[in-house]
């Protein structure tokens, strides 16, 4: 299970770092889906840095796997809340389904961590 575990580890780090980077940094993309989640501008920047802190704590995850799961966790319940309000907003299951899953993801991660 640790391959398993150090790609999932991995795939999510990639993911949550890029997507926090281009959050923060006003990528036109991401400002227009949170206008269409009805949400302020300045909760893209806190979602940003909410994933970057995820990704810092998967990067700890590498020597500490206890650190990894409480990544997974922090990062798992940001994914389901930008699952639930794709659907709040009524956005097609397409434009939900990345959130819905990196929500997977980070569930494994921790299930294979327990």
């Amino acid at each position: 299970m640790n391959i398993v575990f150090l790609i999932l580890q991995s795939f999510l780090l990639v993911a949550m770092g890029f997507g926090g980077v281009t959050k923060i940094t006003g990528s036109k993309n991401w400002v227009d889906i949170f206008d269409s989640l009805k949400l302020p501008q300045w909760f893209r920047v806190v979602t940003g840095v909410v994933q970057i802190a995820g990704a810092v704590g998967l990067v700890i995850g590498y020597w500490n796997r206890d650190i990894a799961a409480w990544a997974g966790i922090w990062l798992g319940i940001t994914m389901l809340v930008a699952f639930l309000l794709h659907f709040r907003v009524k956005h097609p299951i397409g434009q939900a389904a990345p959130a819905l899953l990196l929500t997977v993801i980070s569930a494994a991660l921790v299930l294979i961590q327990a």
